[in-house]
C-alpha cells in the first residue's frame, strides 16, 4: 500500500458512513484500543486446534491415583535414592 492510499481511507469511510472523518478516525482508534492483547481469530483457532491434538495425550486417571503415585515418588526421594548398585555401562 502506499501512502496516498492509506491517507484516502478515513475519507472513503467518512464519506461511506455519513460521518466526519475526525469521528471515523476517532472511532477507528477506539476500536484498535480495546483489540490490543485480544487474540485474532486465526491466533484463537490455532490455540483450540494444540488444546484438541495435546487433551487426548493426558492421562486420563483419577485422583486417587495420582495422589498415590506423588506420594510414591516422594518416598523414594526420602529414601536415599537407589536401592541398588547401578550397573557400570562400561
Amino acid at each position: 500500500m502506499t501512502k496516498g492510499h492509506c491517507s484516502s481511507r478515513p475519507a472513503d469511510a467518512a464519506e461511506r458512513l455519513a460521518k466526519p472523518k475526525s469521528q471515523v478516525v476517532r472511532e477507528a482508534v477506539s476500536e484498535y484500543h480495546e483489540r490490543i492483547g485480544r487474540m485474532s481469530a486465526r491466533d484463537r483457532l490455532e490455540k483450540l486446534r494444540l488444546l484438541d491434538a495435546l487433551l487426548p495425550l493426558i492421562p486420563s486417571r483419577g485422583r486417587g491415583a495420582v495422589q498415590r503415585e506423588l506420594k510414591a515418588i516422594r518416598e523414594a526421594r526420602r529414601s536415599g535414592g537407589r536401592r541398588s548398585l547401578a550397573r557400570n555401562p562400561a
